[in-house]
Parts: C-alpha cells; sequence; structure tokens
C-alpha cells in the first residue's frame, strides 16, 4: 500500500502542487473580501466596482439593467454615480456588459452574496487552465513555473481580491478560450466514446474555443483592438488544420457568445455595436464610416483620398492620443521598475528563446509573433494615456490602470521567465560543474568520478537543479506577496485599514441624512450610492446651481466635500449660489477633512 502511494506521489506531485497553490490562492484573496467588506454591506473603491456590482446584482434578482430615478427628469439627468448615466430618468452602466450578463446569471441560480467571490473563483480556475495552455506551448516544466509566478503574481492578486473589475475575468476567459482553440487543432480526444474519423472531439473544441472567446469579447470589448490581429495571427498559421468546418463552428459559438451583449446594447443603447462610452461609440462610427470610404475611393482609383481617411482611422483607434515617450515610460514604471523579478528574468529568458530560433517549432514562432503584437499595441494604445487612479499624480502604484491593463503583457512574459529559470540552474548544475572539479589531485578526481556513477551524478544534479529552482521561486513567491500587501500606498493591507475609515465615515452620513436626500459629491459617490442619491459635482457651473436649486425645491440637498475655510463659503453665499437663489449651511464635521453641508433656499 505504502509503495503505491510513493508510485501515486512521484507521478502525479505536480497536480497536488497545483491543487494546493490554487487552494491558497482562492482561500487568501476571499479571506482578503471578508476581511475588507462587512457582512451585506460591500464597499468597493472604485466606480467601476461599485456599477458592476450594482448592475450584476440587479441583473440577477430582477433581470433588468436600468434603475428608474424619477427626480432625474428635474436634474436633466445629472442624478447618477460616475461609471452609470442617466438617459430620461433610467440610470445605466457605462462600461462593458460582459461582467453583469455573467456574474448577474451566476446570481440568478445562486445568490447575490456570491457576487463578491466570483472573481477569486475564476481567478483560480484561470491558474488552473493557464497550466494547461503552457504546457501545451512549453511542456509541463515550464508550465508548473508560470503557474506558480501567475498564482504569485501582484497584479493578478490585487485584481482577483478587488473583485468587481473586468479584467481578471476577461484574462481567464481569454486564457480558457485561447486553450480550447489550440485543443482544436491538435485534434486532441475528449472522451474515447468520440470518433476520430467523425471528428467530434476537435468539433467540441471549436465550440468550446469560440464560445469562451466570445465571452471575453463582451467582457472588455476594446481589447478587440489587439484580440483580432492576434486571432488572425493563429488563424492564417493553422488554416489547413482549422478547415472550414472547425472555423464555422467556432464562429457560430462565438457569435452565440456575443449575442447578449448585442441584444442589451440595443435595448440600453439604442444600437446592438454601441456601448455606454460615448466616446468609444464615436470612434467605432468614425472607423467605420471612414473603412467605408477608403473602399470605395479604392475602387474608384482616388488613392490619394486613402492617406487622409487612414489618419482618421488612426486619431479614432489611439483616442487617448499616440505618445511613443510616454508609452516607454510608463512602460518603465509598471514593469521594469515595478515587476523587475518579472522582467529581467523574461527579458534574458526571451534572449535565450531567440538563441535557439534553429530549434522553434510552429507554435514557438507563433507564439513569439503574437506576444510581439499584442505588447507593442498594449503598450502603445494605454501607455499614451496619463491614468489618474491614484490621487497623486506622481505616485506609481499597483492600483493605477497600467497594471490591469498590461495583465496579458505580464502573463505572456512567465514562460519567458521559466525558461531563463530552467536553463540558468540545469546549466549552474551541468557536468562542467560536478563537484569532484573543486578538488585537486588527479587521483582524488578519479576517486571521485568513481564513487558517483553517471546516473547518481545525473540524479544529483537534477535534484540541486529543482532545490535552487524551489528556492527562487520561494523568493519571488515572498517578494510578490510582500509588495501586493505592503508594497505600496495601495496594498491589500491599506485598501482594508481604508475600507473601515470609510464605512464609519458613510455610516455618520447615510444617519444624519434622508433616505431620499440627494448629495452632491466629488468623491464619495462610489460610496453613497445606491444608499442616497448623488450628483457628482461642485459648484463652479451656474447651469448645475439651476439644477440644484430645482432639487431643493423637491428634495433634501446636501454638499459632502472637503472642509470649505470660513471665505469660501461667505464667497458661495454671496456670489456664487446667490445667482440661483441658494445657500449652504454647515451641517455637521464628519472627519478631519469632510464635511457635510445643506443647501437651502434663501429666505
Amino acid at each position: 500500500m505504502y509503495k503505491n502511494y510513493k508510485i501515486i506521489l512521484k507521478r502525479q506531485w505536480r497536480w497536488l502542487v497545483l491543487v494546493l497553490v490554487i487552494a491558497i490562492f482562492f482561500i487568501g484573496t476571499s479571506s482578503f473580501i471578508l476581511k475588507s467588506q462587512a457582512g451585506d454591506y460591500y464597499l468597493w473603491s472604485s466606480p467601476d466596482e461599485k456599477a458592476n456590482y450594482v448592475f450584476s446584482k440587479l441583473y440577477g434578482q430582477t433581470g433588468e439593467m436600468t434603475i428608474f430615478e424619477k427626480y432625474n427628469l428635474v436634474a436633466d439627468d445629472t442624478i447618477h454615480p460616475r461609471s452609470l448615466r442617466s438617459d430620461d430618468g433610467n440610470l445605466k452602466p457605462v462600461s462593458f456588459l460582459g461582467i453583469i450578463l455573467i456574474y448577474g446569471s451566476i446570481v440568478s441560480l445562486t445568490s447575490y452574496k456570491i457576487l463578491p467571490f466570483l472573481t477569486p473563483m475564476f481567478a483560480s480556475i484561470g491558474i488552473l487552465f493557464f497550466y494547461f495552455l503552457i504546457k501545451e506551448l512549453f511542456g509541463r516544466k515550464n508550465a508548473l513555473y508560470s503557474t506558480l509566478l501567475l498564482a504569485s503574481f501582484p497584479p493578478y492578486i490585487y485584481y482577483t481580491a478587488r473583485s468587481m473589475f473586468h479584467n481578471v475575468l476577461f484574462t481567464v476567459l481569454l486564457i480558457v478560450g485561447l486553450y480550447f482553440s489550440i485543443l482544436m487543432i491538435r485534434r486532441k480526444r475528449l472522451m474515447q466514446i468520440f470518433s476520430r474519423k467523425l471528428g467530434l472531439n476537435a468539433w467540441f473544441y471549436a465550440a468550446l474555443g469560440g464560445l469562451f472567446l466570445g465571452l471575453s469579447f463582451i467582457t472588455r470589448t476594446s481589447e478587440l483592438i489587439w484580440l483580432l490581429p492576434m486571432l488572425l495571427i493563429l488563424w492564417l498559421f493553422n488554416i489547413r488544420k482549422v478547415g472550414i468546418t472547425k472555423l464555422i463552428i467556432f464562429l457560430s459559438f462565438l457569435f452565440l457568445a456575443l449575442l447578449p451583449m448585442l441584444h442589451w446594447n440595443q435595448i440600453l443603447y439604442d444600437s446592438p455595436v454601441k456601448g455606454g462610452y460615448p466616446e468609444m461609440n464615436n470612434s467605432i462610427a468614425s472607423i467605420t464610416g471612414a473603412s467605408v470610404n477608403i473602399i470605395k475611393s479604392s475602387m474608384m482609383g482616388e488613392l490619394a483620398y486613402n492617406k487622409k481617411l487612414l489618419g482618421e482611422i488612426k486619431e479614432n483607434i489611439f483616442y487617448f492620443g499616440l505618445n511613443i515617450k510616454q508609452s516607454i515610460r510608463m512602460f518603465y514604471y509598471y514593469f521594469i521598475s515595478m515587476f523587475y523579478w518579472l522582467f529581467w528574468p523574461g527579458f534574458f529568458g526571451l534572449l535565450l528563446f531567440i538563441q535557439k530560433a534553429h530549434k522553434w517549432k510552429k507554435k514557438h514562432l507563433v507564439y513569439i509573433l503574437a506576444y510581439s503584437l499584442i505588447s507593442a499595441i498594449l503598450i502603445f494604445y494605454y501607455g499614451s494615456w496619463v491614468f489618474y487612479d491614484n490621487p497623486d499624480p506622481d505616485s506609481f502604484t499597483i492600483g493605477n490602470s497600467y497594471t490591469r491593463y498590461w495583465l496579458p503583457i505580464y502573463l505572456g512574459a512567465m514562460p519567458l521567465v521559466s525558461m531563463f529559470l530552467i536553463r540558468f540552474t540545469r546549466n549552474l548544475c551541468s557536468p562542467n560543474h560536478e563537484p569532484a572539479d573543486l578538488f585537486q589531485g588527479q587521483k582524488l578526481i578519479e576517486k571521485i568520478k568513481l564513487f558517483f556513477s553517471h546516473d547518481a551524478l545525473k540524479t544529483k544534479r537534477m535534484f540541486w537543479a529543482n532545490i535552487m529552482r524551489t528556492i527562487i521561486i520561494i523568493i519571488i513567491f515572498f517578494t510578490s506577496i510582500r509588495f501586493v500587501v505592503f508594497g505600496s500606498d495601495e496594498g491589500l493591507l491599506y485598501t482594508i485599514i481604508n475600507n473601515q475609515q470609510v464605512r464609519e465615515e458613510k455610516q455618520a452620513v447615510l444617519e444624519i441624512t434622508e433616505g431620499s436626500s440627494v448629495i452632491i459629491t466629488q468623491y464619495h459617490d462610489k460610496v453613497l450610492f445606491p444608499d442616497r442619491k448623488v450628483i457628482v459635482g461642485l459648484f463652479n457651473d451656474d447651469e448645475m446651481n439651476t439644477v440644484y436649486a430645482k432639487l431643493v425645491d423637491e428634495l433634501p440637498v446636501y454638499y459632502y466635500n472637503f472642509t470649505l475655510p470660513e471665505k469660501d463659503l461667505d464667497y458661495l453665499n454671496n456670489t456664487k449660489l446667490e445667482k440661483a437663489d441658494l445657500s449652504i449651511a454647515p451641517v455637521q464635521i464628519i472627519t478631519n477633512d469632510f464635511t457635510l453641508y445643506r443647501l437651502g433656499k434663501n429666505e
């Protein structure tokens, strides 16, 4: 019996490691959520997270994706937090609908209480499928080390714990879709009862590949800018293996996954191809119009006009702007500097990989081409824009958007890191570094060589190489965990502390204000909504002040922001608000920095 267990352990130890790592990952990220939240009270640190949570819960419980706010008919659709929009009183998500549709569907079958833990569940599944995917490309040894790197990688942990962001869900769906797409090409069997002659197994994989990639599309539609070129490369290199039947099945299930998004886009935004972002809608319309004009002008021989049209397409694709220096600078801060333990081994791994180019298989060429393409697009597309997620513009922290937008770049580098790790440790323990060489005297060397047979030396070299790899992985693990917990102002520990403070702050505001009240704020909309109606605003716009005056006639209206100095309060009462026949008075100091004020009509 003992011998059987020993044989099983020897053969299946990788699976035991994977199961253990996945379990620790899920328990760790879920524990953060339990610690940072309290019962039914969920506090989200960004407007996007709050919007995704509210609408996922709403869709799961009611099948609806709008909230009617009747007072927006009076307030010119200004009552809504960030990441929501209001059209004729209907509050709608300003986001990609995939996470709402997927998580809401799960909620409809279970309970809304599972919502915060769905991303840890999907992320844990993603770790397993990342192992499967890398195993297909580089073998199981590389796959194991790459998976350990992923399970301890700070942004993957961080945005799993910040569980209502789209990015981890998108990344996992993409990994699963790519894995099944590879199996579609490889013609691997699903079950023995499937006939290889009929090709049912490949058809099944084609369906799953298309379905999961389609789900990734609806989760972050903006990523099509690099997803489509990547998939085109994969298809061109495997045109014959894919064939017509599998391609049709793949595209059919991909389109099937898109249907719910297209349906709700039509309901919410009056077009199946429009979303909640007005800028993106305008870009899609401009790109479509320019593309049609290029075809027309080409057919008519007016090729000179195409240059202008191509420039128009470029401007709409890069609506963040194209700033190469800025992109390189951000790449340095958010990869080379922030995750140096991933970048530098990955860089040297890439050099080793290129050095062996003469031994590449087609899959390796496709990998390097696809990875180079998507890295370039992501670096210059998102790197050109300056994101101010952190109030301090000079702060480079894990909570800034680059770390979640560049997850595909980080993950693509992990097999290269593993490649370097394997080669580095193997060379250190190679025959050229046998212990015998450390001694002087030919007779002693010969005795040692006789004592250690070739097989014994090989086993010992493998043992010490594995020991070194384990030590390096452990060092990387603790470096990563330290960074994600303590390494920046937005580390998980500080997020827990901040959430506890904000929870007390919110409770104080709710106790003072009426349930029907409107609160004007600049930063706390994500905290107070949906318990209170919120307007994101100040008093510097006379038109908005007129809207506030209308609302004062209907509802209690408050202002919650930084405490105003006496001279600023006088200026508002005697100049700015007086034009709208309004006045403002302090109600209560809530924190050291923030005070709650109430608006009223001048007597």
